[in-house]
């Protein structure tokens, strides 16, 4: 289509009602809960996209000077594929789910968990990403078969534009539409009742729109921002680090919620970091920032001359950058050294391409200001070894983590992304997405005939309390000290060791012979006295090698998963099958044996047997 040239015209105040109703009564009439109108809604989009690609660039550009390259990277594609990954698995998604974790009893009542519509929905977009942070809410409410009202960000209004002229000319109007305007209309749009409300923006704004969702009850999902920290230890990669921090702050010009805010340096290291961003910086813009078709403009003056004052009030150096030009919403990547937590560029989100650089004498210092900061950012970037990054992650708090990158898991389209604490609540992205706007409902069919087992319900109660927790009562495997206890038979079974040494030990006694070791086993293969089991093996943490008469070698490997006792009643009936199966009297017979046992997940033992001849 031809670009869109109009002004922005907001949606009259009085007329908002009616449209809030609109959609109500389309939820009402059930129109949107078929599968099959989910997913041609979601096709059109799709196509409703594809065909206003160059409006959407355009647009991108006069409002926010975006590089065509970001527009599509982070705009057209993000959507699109976020289209297709929903139409693909929406089928899947909307089945009904087994519930897990029932007793054998409460498994008779067929329990499942049913995927409804929360009903009629609004979402609030912004400025920073206009299309991709209004349109992937938007594909998760029309999967999830809810209606919505799409109101864009006023700071965006040509895109703004784009965005009404899709919806309008690819959606069912009757159960998709579009309100414009600023805090008037916004506010008429909180005035309405709504059965979700999605915002995406500024805590300011998330306190007013929680606040109103309260009186109604209303549930809200806020993907706000925050004081995100990267920390940078002494044993990072400090190129790599200096690379992936300053990309952080050049896309869409340092505009986006989950760049770093800040970042605290080991003091050691502070000077290379410095020299490699400079570095980084000449190889992004090898003919300079300002005149590069690579580098956004700050979206409108009230926000760059908001930047402008940060930097005037810092008490930090500036040690790369600080070019500026109002006339050009033009702000350089500016690396400042600041000296103190304190510093107007760490106490405030900064939202756009500023690089305040905090010296620390160690990591203890660096976990600690990260926290005192902000207890709970949207993101942490941290930088190091391994053990140095586990332990920043294991003493802080964040909506999300890059570890060695900057802001990099909010790129990843299926990776749940939300906020925590004053960064946000609740989580979309791929199939959270669909499950924000979706209800699980707990559903259980209970049948006629279980009459008598439930007559224990019904009074008189008296002399039922015994045959209620005969079928129902759990026993736990702890004692008055939070110890975990072991019955006789387990500990005459297991000794002080693990269910997984048990199993070797035991098989050995079983079958009359210790358990060889993996080495001696394949020296013995090499010399054509043992053959070698074959074939696939699950992973595991262990294989368990066992020695047999007749030459038989059984490969044990037990697929273990966190807490569940796998091995209890069942390991020694199957080593004894297993033993069974092998003596046969056929040419290197081989035989297979998987058991499934009901759990949480399907656990799975393989055992391999091989006969010589």
């Amino acid at each position: 289509m031809a670009a869109i040239t109009t002004q922005l015209k907001y949606t009259p105040v009085d007329s908002i009602p009616g449209i809030a109703a609109g959609v109500r009564n389309a939820f009402n009439s059930h129109k949107t809960k078929p599968l099959e109108f989910r997913l041609l809604q979601l096709r059109k989009l799709y196509w409703g996209i594809v065909d206003n690609e160059a409006a959407i660039v355009q647009a991108c550009k006069e409002d926010l000077g975006k590089p065509t390259f970001e527009t599509y990277l982070t705009e057209i594609d993000w959507c699109k594929n976020d289209i297709v990954f929903a139409t693909q698995n929406l089928p899947k998604w909307v089945k009904d789910e087994t519930a897990l974790d029932m007793l054998l009893m409460n498994k008779l009542l067929s329990p499942r968990i049913r995927k409804d519509p929360l009903g009629a929905v609004l979402i609030i977009g912004t400025y920073n990403f206009p299309v991709s942070l209004s349109i992937t809410p938007l594909v998760g409410a029309i999967a999830a078969g809810c209606t919505a009202i799409l109101k864009p960000s006023e700071s965006a209004p040509t895109v703004a534009k784009v965005l009404q002229h899709i919806v309008e000319t690819s959606l069912d109007v009757s159960c998709y539409d579009v309100a414009q305007g600023a805090v008037p209309e916004t506010t008429a749009l909180l005035d309405e009742k709504w059965d979700k409300i999605f915002y995406t923006g500024g805590v300011n704004v998330a306190k007013i729109i929680a606040k109103k969702a309260a009186e109604t009850l209303t549930p809200v999902t806020l993907e706000l921002g925050g004081r995100n920290p990267a920390i940078v230890t002494k044993n990072a990669n400090i190129r790599l680090a200096a690379k992936r921090l300053l990309w952080g702050k050049i896309l869409n010009a340092g505009q986006v919620c989950i760049s770093q805010n800040y970042t605290i340096v080991d003091k050691e290291i502070v000077d290379a970091f410095i020299a490699e961003i400079k570095v980084a910086l000449e190889q992004f813009f090898p003919n300079g920032v300002k005149e590069s078709e690579d580098f956004a403009r700050i979206v409108n003056g009230r926000q760059w001359s908001r930047l402008k004052k940060l930097l005037e009030e810092t008490d930090g150096k500036i040690v790369v950058g600080g070019d500026m030009d109002e006339s050009r919403r033009y702000l350089e990547p500016t690396v400042i050294l600041v000296n103190s937590p304190n510093d107007s560029l760490i106490k405030d989100e900064s939202f756009g391409p500023l690089l305040p650089i905090l010296p620390v004498d160690d990591l203890d210092t660096a976990i600690r200001i990260a926290n005192e900061v902000h207890r709970t950012p949207l993101g942490l970037y941290p930088f190091g070894n391994k053990q140095e990054t586990d332990r920043i992650m294991l003493e802080t708090q964040s909506g999300g983590v890059s570890v060695n990158d900057a802001l990099f898991h909010g790129c990843i389209p299926t990776l749940a992304f939300g906020g925590v604490g004053d960064s946000g609540q609740g989580s979309y992205h791929g199939r959270g997405s669909f499950d924000c706007f979706s209800h699980r409902r707990s559903v259980i069919t209970t049948p006629g005939w279980m009459e008598r087992l439930l007559d224990v319900r019904y009074p008189p109660y008296e002399g039922k309390l015994a045959k209620v927790r005969q079928m129902s009562e759990l026993k736990p495997d702890f004692d008055r000290n939070g110890k975990v206890k072991l019955d006789p038979v387990s500990y005459l079974l297991l000794g002080a060791g693990s269910k997984a040494a048990a199993l070797g030990r035991w098989s050995a006694v079983l079958l009359g012979k210790s358990s060889v070791s993996l080495q001696h086993r394949q020296r013995n293969a090499k010399n054509g006295k043992l053959p070698l089991a074959s074939g696939s093996i699950l992973t595991a943490d262990r294989i368990y090698d066992v020695a047999v008469p007749s030459d038989v070698v059984i490969r044990i490997t037990p697929a273990l998963y966190d807490g569940l006792s796998i091995f209890n009643s069942i390991i020694m009936y199957t080593l004894l099958k297993a033993l069974a199966s092998c003596r046969s009297d056929s040419h290197y017979s081989r035989k297979y044996i998987s058991n499934t046992l009901p759990s949480k997940k399907a656990v799975t033992s393989n055992i391999h047997c091989l006969r010589r001849t």
